[in-house]
């Protein structure tokens, strides 16, 4: 046995190892381009998911933020009889 797990066999004959300089490649070709369409792809496909919840919760929160302002105002008082004794 050889070194490093190197059976010692003949050389393996009629395979080809083909590679590109380092000068040619261009690693990041169409990144930007790639990046912008991906991410409206994805933009698009989970803004359904997202959105409406936003809607609701601040609809919800404006609804309270009025209802506290209007309940602790003197008409609110007057009309729920808080704090009278």
């Amino acid at each position: 046995m050889g070194w490093w797990g190197s059976f010692g066999s003949p050389p393996q004959k009629g395979i080809s190892d083909y590679t590109l300089s380092a000068n040619r490649q261009r690693p990041l070709a169409g990144s930007m381009h790639a990046a912008v369409f991906n991410s409206w792809r994805r933009f698009k496909g989970q803004v359904l998911y997202v959105v409406p919840p936003f809607i609701v919760a601040y609809m919800v929160m404006d609804w309270a933020v009025k209802e506290n302002h209007f309940l602790n105002s003197k008409e609110g008082r007057k009309l729920h009889g808080a704090g009278e004794e």
